[in-house]
């Protein structure tokens, strides 16, 4: 007996706006951001703290349109490297039959973008697409609880000189 095939899932869309200067890229959602339609919804993901840390504004008690305001007027943009895919569970080493975003529309979507950072190995194996923008392009540690790794404190470091070298403040 042949085992039935992962499931079709679909991406979030993206957050970008014209005044957008990084767009962060992550592979694709984890169960917890699509059962909540947010992006790094995984309590146990550094994403939000992260920010939260790099801006001094506790993002992580605000609700996801708070978040998402916030971020948006401070530069930040976020998608995901691929569309929809096949998988069971989160780990992105489970991703089959990717179908991958528009990167390449990423200068058109936010004209003033200065950069691109992916985030994690995954989503940096876009990186040959994002480089062809012209644009600076980072990979920064994956902020999944899959990467423990690294502390808290160094991915935090990593993420703030991205963020400064693509002109967003930090505190």
């Amino acid at each position: 007996m042949t085992a039935a095939a992962p499931p079709r899932l679909v991406g979030l869309p993206p957050v970008i706006a014209r005044h957008t200067r990084l767009v962060v890229l992550g592979s694709f959602p984890g169960v917890a951001s699509l059962q909540a339609q947010q992006y790094y919804a995984h309590p146990r993901n550094h994403f939000w703290p992260i920010l939260s840390s790099l801006w001094g504004l506790d993002l992580r008690v605000l609700p996801y349109r708070a978040r998402i305001a916030a971020m948006r007027e401070r530069g930040l943009g976020l998608w995901d490297v691929y569309a929809a895919c096949r998988r069971e569970g989160s780990l992105d080493s489970a991703i089959e039959a990717a179908e991958p975003n528009d990167l390449a529309s990423l200068k058109r979507r936010a004209p003033a973008l200065q950069g691109v950072a992916h985030n994690g190995g995954e989503s940096a194996r876009a990186m040959r697409v994002t480089r062809a923008l012209g644009l600076p392009v980072w990979r920064l540690p994956s902020t999944s609880p899959a990467n423990a790794s690294w502390s808290f404190e160094r991915k935090r470091d990593v993420w703030a000189v991205v963020f400064r070298e693509a002109g967003l403040d930090v505190v």
